[in-house]
C-alpha cells in the first residue's frame, strides 16, 4: 500500500506541475489512492470509497489535468488491491475519469476558483453533484448492460446508499470551500475525515454482513424445520403458505401498518413449527387421539415459541406464536389469555388458520366452501375468534376467485421469499 502511494505522488510531480500547488496535489493524490486501496464493498458490484473528494479538490487547486491523472492512478490502486476482470478495469476507468473530467473543465470556466466568490462556490457544488451524481449514474447504466445485472436489484442497492452520496457531496462541497478559505491545513483535515469514515464505513459493512449470514443460518434452520414437517404431514407447508398469506392480508385490510403485516405474515409462515416436537403418534390423522395426546397438542405454540424466542430477528413472532390458539372467551391454550391480553396479531393469525383448515382440499376433514366457512367463523366470532378480523376476511374473501379463496396455489417457497427476507434484515 505505501508503495502504491509513493509510486502515485511520484506520477502526480512527473505531469509537471510546478505551481505553488503541488503540494496540494500531492495529498488529494495520496487520500485518493488511500480511500480506493481501503474501499468498502457494499453489493457484488458496488464499493464506498472517499475518493471523490480528493477529484474535486484537485481539481480546485490545479485544473482538470491533475484531478484525471489522479482518477486513473486511484482506479489502478484499487485494482492492484483488489484485483477484479481486466474489462471492468476498463469500464472503471471511465467512472472515475468522466465525472471528474466534466467537473475539472466546470470549475476551469470559472475565473481562478481558489479565489471563492458566489460564482466559485455554485460551481463547486455543481462539480460535487457531477461527481458523486454522474458517477453513480454510469455505475447503474455499465453494471446493467455488461454484467447481465437487472436494473431493479441495482437501483435497490444505490437507494441503499442514498443518504450516505448526498453526505458525501455535501462533504466535498465543504471540504472545497474550506480550501479556498484556509489553504492546505484543509487538505489535511480532509485526508484525516476521510480516513475515519472508510474506517466506519468498513465496520457497518462488516456488521451488515455479519447480520446477512446470521439471518442466512436462522431462516435455512427454521425453513428446514418446516420442511421437515411438511415430510411428516403433507399439508404443512402448503397450510403455512397459505396461512402466511391470510394472515398478511387480513392485517392489511384492517389498516395495520407495513411492519406488522409483515409480522403477521412470518408468524403465519412459522406459527406451527412447534408441531416439529409432536411425536409419529400424534401427527398421524389415522389414529384415535388419547388425553396426552391432546396435552402434547396444546403444548406445540410454546414449543414453537421457544425455538425463535432466542433468535433477535423473530422475538416479537415468538409470542404471536404462543398465542395463535388462544381464545378471547379465555378457553384457548397455552395460558387461557382472555381478549384483552392476545396479542393482535395473534387474533389475525388464528382467523387465518382456522379458515385454511376449515376450506382445504388437503385437511383431515370434508373442506367446506369459503361462503359455509365465513358462516362457521362468524358463528364463533367473539368467543373462539376475534370478529373484527373475521369481518375483515369476510370482506377480503369478496370478489376473489375461488384459487385465492381455497388457497390453491398457495406455495412455501413463495411466501417464504428467503432471499428478500435475508436482504431485509442485513438493511436494517
Amino acid at each position: 500500500m505505501v508503495a502504491t502511494i509513493l509510486i502515485a505522488g511520484a506520477a502526480v510531480v512527473a505531469i509537471g506541475d510546478t505551481s505553488p500547488f503541488t503540494r496540494g496535489v500531492l495529498i488529494c493524490a495520496v487520500v485518493a489512492v488511500a480511500s480506493e486501496v481501503a474501499a468498502v464493498r457494499y453489493a457484488a458490484n458496488l464499493t464506498i470509497t472517499g475518493s471523490e473528494v480528493a477529484f474535486v479538490l484537485a481539481a480546485v487547486i490545479s485544473g482538470p489535468r491533475p484531478a484525471i491523472a489522479i482518477a486513473a492512478l486511484a482506479c489502478l490502486a484499487g485494482y492492484l488491491a483488489n484485483p477484479y476482470r481486466s474489462r471492468v478495469l476498463v469500464l472503471n476507468l471511465a467512472v472515475f475519469t468522466a465525472p471528474i473530467a466534466a467537473a475539472g473543465l466546470l470549475l476551469a470556466s470559472v475565473d481562478d476558483v481558489a479565489s471563492g466568490g458566489t460564482a466559485a462556490v455554485l460551481a463547486i457544488i455543481a462539480a460535487a453533484c457531477i461527481v458523486v451524481g454522474g458517477g453513480t449514474l454510469l455505475i447503474v447504466a455499465l453494471m446493467t448492460l455488461f454484467d447481465g445485472g437487472r436494473l431493479r436489484d441495482v437501483a435497490s442497492s444505490l437507494r441503499a446508499i442514498a443518504a450516505a452520496q448526498a453526505f458525501q457531496a455535501l462533504f466535498i462541497v465543504v471540504a472545497a470551500v474550506t480550501y479556498v478559505e484556509v489553504g492546505l491545513v484543509a487538505l489535511v483535515l480532509v485526508a484525516v475525515i476521510t480516513a475515519a469514515a472508510a474506517y466506519m464505513a468498513r465496520l457497518v459493512v462488516r456488521a451488515r454482513d455479519r447480520t446477512r449470514a446470521y439471518a442466512d443460518l436462522s431462516w435455512g434452520l427454521l425453513s428446514g424445520l418446516i420442511r421437515t414437517l411438511d415430510a411428516r404431514d403433507a399439508r404443512a407447508a402448503r397450510h403455512c403458505a397459505a396461512v402466511a398469506r391470510f394472515s398478511r392480508d387480513i392485517a392489511a385490510a384492517a389498516g395495520l401498518p407495513k411492519q406488522e403485516q409483515e409480522l403477521a405474515h412470518t408468524a403465519g409462515l412459522l406459527h406451527d413449527i412447534g408441531r416439529f416436537a409432536l411425536s409419529d403418534r400424534v401427527m398421524d390423522r389415522g389414529i384415535q387421539l388419547q388425553p396426552e395426546d391432546w396435552k402434547a397438542i396444546r403444548r406445540h405454540p410454546d414449543i414453537g415459541a421457544e425455538l425463535l424466542k432466542d433468535i433477535d430477528l423473530y422475538g416479537p413472532v415468538s409470542e404471536i406464536i404462543r398465542a395463535h390458539h388462544e381464545r378471547p372467551d379465555g378457553r384457548g391454550y397455552p395460558r387461557q389469555l382472555t381478549a384483552s391480553q392476545i396479542p393482535e396479531l395473534a387474533k389475525v393469525v388464528a382467523v387465518a388458520e382456522v379458515y385454511d383448515t376449515l376450506t382445504a382440499p388437503d385437511t383431515y376433514r370434508t373442506p367446506m366452501t369459503s361462503f359455509e366457512a365465513v358462516n362457521e367463523l362468524r358463528r364463533v366470532a367473539g368467543t373462539q375468534l376475534d370478529s373484527t378480523y373475521v369481518e375483515h376476511l369476510a370482506s377480503l374473501l369478496a370478489g376473489q376467485g375461488t384459487e385465492y379463496r381455497h388457497a390453491e396455489g398457495a406455495d412455501f417457497d413463495a411466501e417464504l421469499d428467503i432471499e428478500r427476507r435475508i436482504n431485509d434484515a442485513a438493511s436494517r
